[in-house]
């Protein structure tokens, strides 16, 4: 039986379930086949570039168009068997079904078509540096359910794709720590055996760290990258693949101490991870975190690894270079933001700060060329750009930007401008 089009739906150029062949040419950075039907473009998730299939159009936008996949007719080479059975059901993932070479391959692309696009800006991208283990790397895992029923709790899971509201039952994640699968019935069972108290939806918390797996989001932890010990709470932010972390901080650290810096200053710093990876080669650090807790803990965390010379302030990050005493031509400042990026204020007062260098760390690459293009108008030159894949499987990636303030001394040795590279390889 032919469904009726929702009421909101635009009828041009296709009907609603208009079925239809077509060839793939492309991944958007949203992980979704690209193709051309008569040059109007229809996204197909979990489509690969190359591959003929047969797809259902279910809304129609402006200039393009959304399917749905109803079958492969001819599968690209690098498709392969997603390793979960829930793949393509459970929003989690997005790439269990390429390549993980390839899927390295297309990020790297997706990095150079943002420079491109959004800045106007043509720029050789480093290949993406990838995660020693591609499954079972993820140090946290926040399964939610819905509101109960009846008293019942329905699944226990993540968003099924394509959807906002729906959950699916995730009884194990193969994207998870081997620690966190195994904790992760009986957290389950125990959710369920109080499903009676329940009156709202509940997100739930699995952290796995240096003494095991952690529930309580205010419970104190503990975890070692390559050497430092840094202690948080369970709930709180911290990069969630300790396989990479090494190799990424690292990287960052190396690229913030090329051109001669003596001091930096790690804005939106957290529990403190990126300040003291990179103190051993400062002759001072200041870090900034809106977050007081957070501050006592990155203080904390720096003195249990004997680095008297960092300090920690709270405030917000759009409120800070006042009170930086460092000359701005020895500084390097290392920003690594929220998802929507730096704040239109906080780039104001880095700008009339003017450090001779910045490294910007980022976990959505789209916010990150919105204001790379404000650096480039603020007299800023693009030096670097280096992606890490701490996200396997899905469509996010973490990408470094590192850029030199035109005039300072270290711009002045750069030969090129845009397109000069400095530093070294990243560990991978």
């Amino acid at each position: 039986m032919k469904r009726r089009p929702p009421k909101s739906f635009r009828p041009e150029p296709f009907s609603y379930h208009q079925e239809l062949e077509a060839t793939i040419e492309s991944l958007t950075n949203l992980a979704q086949g690209v193709a051309r039907i008569d040059g109007w473009v229809v996204f197909v998730p979990f489509a690969l570039p190359g591959e003929r299939v047969r797809l259902r159009i279910f809304r129609n936008h402006k200039n393009h168009s959304e399917a749905d996949l109803l079958e492969v007719l001819d599968p690209s080479p690098d498709r392969i068997d997603p390793r979960c059975p829930l793949f393509g059901t459970c929003g989690g993932c997005n790439y269990q079904h390429l390549a993980y070479e390839t899927q390295l391959r297309w990020k790297r692309r997706q990095v150079e078509e943002l420079l491109r696009h959004m800045v106007g800006l043509e720029f050789p991208v480093e290949p993406p540096v990838p995660s020693p283990q591609p499954y079972g790397y993820r140090s946290k895992l926040t399964p939610h359910f819905a509101k109960p029923r009846e008293s019942r709790i329905g699944p226990i899971g993540f968003l099924r794709a394509g959807t906002r509201h729906q959950i699916v039952d995730v009884a194990h994640c193969h994207i998870a720590v081997p620690a966190i699968n195994q904790a992760l019935p009986s957290l389950r069972a125990h959710t369920r055996q109080q499903e009676t108290k329940r009156r709202k939806g509940a997100t739930l918390l699995l952290r796995a760290a240096d003494k095991g797996v952690e529930n309580d989001p205010n419970q104190e932890i503990e975890e070692t990258v390559d050497g430092l010990r840094f202690r948080f709470l369970a709930g709180d932010f911290f990069q969630n693949n300790p396989f990479i972390l090494p190799a990424f901080t690292r990287y960052a650290a190396q690229e913030a101490k090329t051109g001669g810096a003596t001091h930096l200053i790690d804005a939106f710093c957290g529990s403190g991870l990126f300040a003291i990876a990179c103190a051993r080669h400062f002759e001072s650090v200041l870090g900034i975190e809106i977050s007081e807790t957070a501050v006592e803990r990155a203080q904390a965390n720096a003195l249990r690894n004997g680095l008297a010379h960092c300090r920690f302030q709270a405030g917000d990050a759009a409120a800070i270079f006042a009170q930086v005493g460092t000359p701005p031509e020895r500084t390097t400042i290392l920003i690594d933001p929220p998802r929507k990026g730096s704040t239109p204020e906080f780039l104001v007062q880095l700008f009339a700060y003017g450090p001779s260098r910045v490294v910007y760390v980022s976990c959505n690459p789209a916010t990150q060329m919105r204001d790379l293009k404000l650096f480039l108008e603020n007299g800023y030159h693009l030096q670097r750009v280096q992606p890490f894949d701490l996200f396997p499987q899905t469509k996010h990636l973490e990408c470094v930007m590192t850029l030199t303030k035109e005039g300072s001394p270290e711009e002045a040795s750069c030969h090129g401008g845009h397109g000069g590279h400095g530093g070294e390889r990243p560990t991978e």
